[in-house]
């Protein structure tokens, strides 16, 4: 069992929070299975501050400028916070570019004292174009013409992956690499 100071955050469409101290109006309908021993979530929204926990375990979808939500997320968390961090996105984990842009992106959401103490991982996810709102498709069509213009010796292997994947359906998921995370636990 997890231990009760410990918040889970996470934000993909839409942001939750793990919490066995929230009150019964915090509680979201639904409750997700998790491979940490994490039974339920709740919308960290509905928390005015965070600051109350130890330990913080963000998960944050990748989105061009950085982690969705770190930024106004770490307001709400004290500078004694044992952070974790756990980015999600399609860039390909294994390649050091990726990791030092993700990196230099997160430097710039998180307090210096803050992150110096945090685990960073990071995860590959997935996407189903035609299950994108109307809005996403729309940003990511418009990454896709700005990049696919771009000259090939300009390009990233991020930038080549998502030219690769455009508008179709791709899974990069292995839950297998949420064990070092969990070890951290």
């Amino acid at each position: 069992m997890i231990d009760p100071t410990i918040a889970l955050m996470m934000l993909a469409a839409k942001p939750i929070v793990r919490d066995t101290l929230a009150p019964d109006h915090a509680r979201t309908q639904r409750s997700r299975p998790s491979r940490l021993g994490l039974p339920k979530w709740w919308d960290y929204r509905r928390i005015n501050a965070l600051s109350g926990y130890e330990r913080v375990i963000y998960f944050g979808g990748l989105y061009a400028g950085g982690v969705k939500g770190l930024k106004n997320a770490v307001k709400r968390f004290s500078l004694n916070t044992k952070l974790i961090i756990v980015t999600v996105g399609l860039a390909d984990v294994c390649d050091k570019e990726n990791i030092s842009n993700i990196r230099n992106s997160i430097s710039k959401q998180v307090p210096e004292d803050l992150l110096k103490s945090a685990f960073v991982f990071h995860l590959r996810g997935g996407i189903d174009y035609q299950k994108l709102s109307f809005k996403h498709k729309t940003m990511m069509t418009l990454l896709y013409n700005k990049i696919k213009n771009l000259p090939e010796d300009k390009k990233t292997a991020e930038d080549k992956a998502l030219i690769e994947t455009f508008n179709s359906k791709v899974d990069f998921v292995d839950f297998d690499s949420l064990n070092p995370i969990a070890e951290v636990l």
